[in-house]
């Protein structure tokens, strides 16, 4: 008998096994693909103490989840609480696609966020998965501009090997001779 609840702690191995699942499917990696040691550490840990709801859906064992983690910025006229959310995670095996699991999952965690005073929800969609988001009122957008510290810090490691200057993680060191 199918049943959907909140993920626990005691699901922790449940939910490893879906994540990994689910991004070896996305990312078209092989089964056997073996993930980083600190990447599986690190959502863990996550799942573990992070500020995020996860609900699963049970056949016997988990066959679907879906995640939604909270995060808190400034507020603003738009957002006045600041409190925000994305979704993640939202899988369900190949054999149980296509029976509305998904969508209840995607139901219940907006209504968390509801619960939670939560005022914007984002989403990455994974390929040819956008219609059940537009169905629960997502709509498209442009993407914000990222700047990626651990690719800085490399690039800065990488500029200090060359030129024998220390690196400095907010600029170039071109840069910092001049000031």
């Amino acid at each position: 008998m199918i049943k959907m609840y909140k993920a626990t702690r005691d699901d922790i191995d449940a939910l490893m096994d879906m994540r990994l699942k689910m991004l070896r499917e996305v990312n078209k990696l092989p089964e056997e693909h073996e993930f980083p040691e600190e990447f599986v550490n690190f959502t863990k840990l996550f799942f573990l103490h992070g500020n995020q709801t996860t609900w699963i859906v049970d056949d016997g064992g988990a066959v679907g989840c879906a995640s939604i983690c909270y995060y808190e910025l400034m507020p603003t006229f738009d957002h006045p609480s600041g409190r925000r959310a994305q979704i993640m995670n939202v899988y369900t095996r190949p054999e149980y696609r296509k029976k509305g699991y998904a969508s209840t999952l995607l139901r219940l965690l907006i209504e968390d966020a509801k619960d939670r005073g939560v005022t914007e929800i984002k989403l990455d969609s994974a390929e040819g998965k956008g219609k059940l988001y537009k169905l629960a009122g997502f709509k498209d957008s442009e993407e914000c501009m990222v700047l990626d510290i651990n690719r800085l810090l490399q690039r800065n490691i990488e500029l200090a090997e060359k030129t024998g200057c220390k690196p400095h993680q907010c600029c170039s060191c071109e840069e910092k001779k001049e000031s």
